[in-house]
């Protein structure tokens, strides 16, 4: 009887592992990864970590992807429990709408939307692949359930801080939390066609009741609350954005800048942008791009520049 292919694909990654080729911590292929090499399919990708997952072989870490598990450290007098009688199905374990959520958004964190299929998931929980059907239509519905468990992990405390600024300011660092710890957040909708969930309106509710009460007509309130929004879902975009480019071309940022020298000379060497050249040439070491430092500095102008139009209006 032929192997499947995933059994195949999860052989010869275990292969590896034991024989040092893959170290524990070291990253094993991703899914898009194992797809290009041996010609498969996502799903089929997915389930063979899964399968090696399983085994504790592997283990997944957010916004690092699937590595190579430390070696488990056997109990003293444990016994292992006795496998399954050939041609017995193991019993499908118990599936709930809230496991589904959450390995989706494990999946996501770790491996990206694109990652992200119904089948995969039920490999990833060891269910049937029609199994989370039951619970949800089908990945679109599931992605916004998805978005609202995340935008739900931070809340904000009953006594908000003193001014409108301090207030903004902790809403729009709490939204950066979130979309750094989920960066497929950013991915999910754009300002013309918001995500209408429960859980992002209580970020929503928070930013417009500290600009509420200072005599702002209702559309600037509302163009400031977007405004705000936007700068974190803009920035947040390019998290995974990079994680995309990274696992698609094979090389980190730092990489895909150094084969890009070359291209970068010559911009320099043109003579036609002298400014440019200037700048790129006082750096050291070459610029770093911190999206958590242009988060901050553009928070900081926002609201210096907004203070104005705040402050000046006329409170009800």
């Amino acid at each position: 009887m032929d192997v499947p292919p995933y059994l195949r694909i999860a052989a010869e990654i275990r292969r590896r592992v034991e024989q040092g080729e893959l170290a524990p911590g070291e990253s094993v292929p991703s899914t898009r990864a194992i797809a290009r090499e041996w010609g498969v399919a996502l799903a089929t990708a997915t389930k063979a970590l899964t399968h090696l997952r399983l085994e504790g072989i592997v283990e997944t870490k957010p916004r690092t992807g699937t590595v190579v598990a430390a070696p488990a450290t056997p109990s003293r007098g444990r016994r292992s429990a006795p496998p399954a009688a050939a041609g017995v199905p193991s019993p499908e374990p118990e599936l709930s709408l809230d496991r589904i959520v959450r390995t989706a958004v494990d999946i996501a964190d770790a491996e990206g939307l694109s990652a992200l299929s119904m089948r995969g998931i039920a490999a990833r929980l060891g269910v049937a692949a029609m199994s989370p059907y039951r619970y949800v239509t089908g990945k679109d519905d599931l992605i916004l359930l998805m978005a609202d468990a995340a935008f739900g992990e931070q809340f904000y405390p009953s006594t908000a801080p003193d001014g409108w600024r301090a207030r903004l300011e902790l809403g729009a660092r709490t939204l950066w939390t979130l979309h750094r710890r989920h960066p497929w957040l950013a991915q999910l909708s754009s300002l013309t066609r918001p995500l209408l969930l429960p859980n992002l309106m209580v970020h929503g509710e928070w930013s417009l009741s500290a600009l509420d009460g200072h005599g702002l007509d209702t559309t600037t309130l509302f163009d400031i609350h977007v405004l705000l929004y936007s700068h974190v879902q803009g920035l947040a975009v390019h998290l995974e954005r990079e994680a995309h480019a990274a696992a698609t071309t094979g090389q980190s940022e730092d990489q895909w800048m150094d084969s890009r020298g070359d291209a970068l000379q010559g911009l320099v060497d043109s003579g036609r942008f002298p400014t440019f050249a200037k700048v790129v040439g006082s750096f050291d070491d070459g610029y770093d791009l911190r999206l958590d430092t242009l988060f901050e500095l553009g928070l900081k102008a926002l609201l210096d520049g907004l203070a104005p139009v705040i402050e000046g209006a006329h409170p009800a």
